[in-house]
Parts: structure tokens; C-alpha cells; sequence
């Protein structure tokens, strides 16, 4: 199983891209530097995903800082303990509250967000979606980022889907269902298509809309 573990990988994946997918030439020129992006695994990773969905990335950092801030170590025990009054003043939202308790109690249960790492992402993905309030965007991205999968790529992402619009001048956006079809050229190195597009929309757009890492 390939895994992105240095930066010498990713040049390794752009390399072969290139070469798969030739509009990628011009499309890594542009990107410049694409980053690494790795996180440990575990539930503070996971965490920081969930808390970053649908908001802005300052209010997203903003609300990390202050959950951190007040529970630390940022594990599923000492989340559950803090309670909703610590939750609420961070600046979770109720949803993103109840996903994170959901994913505590699966934690808590048995689930090895470690050892996730190393099974197949669709047994992995599989495994995390069964958690309530955790879809595939959620996985996927933890895939790539906690696990290293190198053959991962989260269709349903907006910034990829606008990073492609832009790239191969489509009127409009590709839908998910689009994207992860298109997206099977660019195997078994998805996972750094995916750094690519991101790295792409940042520079033509100004702003990094990357899920954290």
C-alpha cells in the first residue's frame, strides 16, 4: 500500500501524474510548491477536521484555539468530561458537538482510529462512516492526511471541484460523482492530485481551502 510520507513522495506522485494526465503539466506549474500535509492519527486529527467543515478557515482556527485552549489534552475522555458549557464557549456548533461525542463513544467502544491507518481505505472508509455524523468527505480527508494513503481522493470537496472547473475550463463545477470518475485517471496517486488541486486553487484564488493537516 503506497503511502505519502515526505516530500519526496509527492514529487514522486506529480512526476507520474504528469505523465498520466498531461493538462496536469500546466496545472503544477501554476501550483507551485505543493505541500506535504500530514497530521498524526488519532482523535485530535479527526477533531480538527470536523471543526473546520462549512466554516471559514479563521473562524475554524479561531474555535480550535479555544477548544484546545480549554480541553488539554484534546482526548475523547477529556472531551466527554468538559461537557457541553465548554463546547458551547469554543464555539461548536450543535452538530459538530454531537458528531464529536459520537465519535468519542465509537472510540471509546473499541474503534482504533490508529490501526484504521493501516486497512484498505474502502474498509476504512467504511468503518468511520458508520460512525453517525461522519460521511465521506470526513474520511477520506483523514485518510489522506492522518494515514498517508496515497490513493485517496475526496470528490466531494468544493475546492476540488472548483480547482478543476478552473483548470480544465468547464463552465461548471464537476459533481462529486463526476469528479471521482475523472479522478480514476489519476490513480494510484489521487491522494496527490488532490494536494495539487488545493495547492492549485490557493494560487489562483488567494486563499488556502485545504481541510487542516
Amino acid at each position: 500500500m503506497q503511502r505519502i510520507e515526505t516530500i519526496e513522495d509527492i514529487e514522486k506522485g506529480l512526476d507520474a501524474l504528469v505523465v498520466a494526465d498531461s493538462r496536469l503539466a500546466a496545472v503544477r506549474q501554476v501550483a507551485g510548491i505543493v505541500p506535504l500535509r500530514r497530521s498524526a492519527p488519532g482523535f485530535e486529527s479527526l477533531a480538527s477536521i470536523i471543526v473546520a467543515q462549512q466554516v471559514s478557515k479563521a473562524s475554524a482556527d479561531s474555535i480550535w484555539r479555544r477548544l484546545k485552549g480549554a480541553i488539554d489534552p484534546l482526548t475523547p475522555e477529556n472531551f466527554i468530561a468538559a461537557g457541553e458549557d465548554a463546547w458551547r464557549a469554543a464555539g461548536l456548533s450543535r452538530p459538530k458537538q454531537r458528531t464529536l461525542v459520537h465519535i468519542c463513544d465509537a472510540i471509546l467502544g473499541g474503534l482504533d482510529l490508529h490501526g484504521l491507518c493501516s486497512h484498505p481505505v474502502e474498509e476504512a472508509t467504511a468503518l468511520m462512516t458508520a460512525i453517525k455524523g461522519v460521511g465521506p468527505w470526513t474520511a477520506e480527508v483523514y485518510l489522506l492526511f492522518a494515514a498517508g494513503h496515497a490513493d485517496v481522493f475526496p470528490a466531494g470537496d468544493v475546492a476540488l471541484q472548483n480547482a478543476v472547473a478552473i483548470a480544465f475550463e468547464r463552465e461548471m463545477r464537476p459533481d462529486p460523482a463526476m469528479l471521482r470518475e475523472l479522478a480514476q485517471a489519476w490513480s494510484p496517486w489521487r491522494g496527490v492530485a488532490a494536494r495539487l488541486l488545493w495547492a492549485y486553487y490557493a494560487a489562483v484564488r488567494g486563499r488556502d481551502a485545504a481541510p487542516p493537516a
